[in-house]
């Protein structure tokens, strides 16, 4: 496992200031980014990528998210820490790992087997304890439903129902909703069994949702 030097941390500290500018308001996301050294999800002859302000490729046709995209996503989650949080999308880990600095009670489930297994060696090096599982992210994981967060890190075509019903009462989904080319990150919000709040906020590019729920295997 590579270093967490002095000069990584420093590398940090500008990026989060630079977040900061782009309209990041939420001190406890800022010091996760701050605290999360990005550098180890990336191999090391790509290390120097780490501390840019942009998505990276990681194989299987996957992505690191962007640090303002993973900051921003995150603030519209807003964790706190007694959360039971699922996140879809289980990828690099960084986001993963994010998350774990503001709630303890991460579950996150990744489609792509060959970047499962890779990412959950990478957390155990990392010691990030997450529960971690392969599967179909698109419909949640109703065995241990309910939560009080569900964040999707992939672009979908609709919101699933299924994973609305996976919400505790006051539980909030955040998720980006759109065509292949562009979706709307939104926020849906459980106000009771029946009725759901629904806000809509800025446009990404995600990498597709795969599965029952998601888009048909590219």
């Amino acid at each position: 496992m590579q270093a967490d030097s002095y000069r990584h941390r420093g590398l940090r500290r500008a990026l989060v200031e630079e977040l900061r500018r782009k309209g990041i308001r939420d001190e406890r996301v800022l010091l996760a980014l701050a605290t999360v050294p990005r550098h180890l999800f990336f191999e090391p002859a790509f290390q120097e990528h780490a501390y840019q302000d942009k998505a990276f490729p990681i194989g299987e046709g996957q992505t690191i998210s962007q640090p303002y995209t993973v900051a921003y996503q995150t603030a519209l989650l807003n964790p706190r820490p007694q959360d039971r949080v699922l996140e879809i999308g289980t990828g690099s880990g960084y986001q993963c790992a994010v998350l774990l600095q503001l709630t303890p009670h991460i579950f996150s489930i990744e489609f792509n087997p060959v970047l499962f297994e890779r990412t959950r060696r990478r957390l155990a090096g990392l010691h990030q304890a997450a529960h971690l599982f392969c599967g179909d992210g698109s419909v949640g994981l109703p065995p241990h439903a309910p939560f009080d967060r569900i964040l999707v890190t992939a672009g979908s075509p609709t919101i699933p129902r299924v994973l609305l019903q996976q919400l505790r009462i006051g539980g909030s989904l955040v998720i980006p909703v759109g065509n292949e080319h562009t979706q709307r990150m939104m926020r849906v919000t459980r106000e009771s069994e029946a009725e759901f709040v629904r806000e809509e906020f800025e446009d990404f590019r995600f990498v597709p949702l795969l599965g029952q729920a998601g888009w048909p295997k590219l």
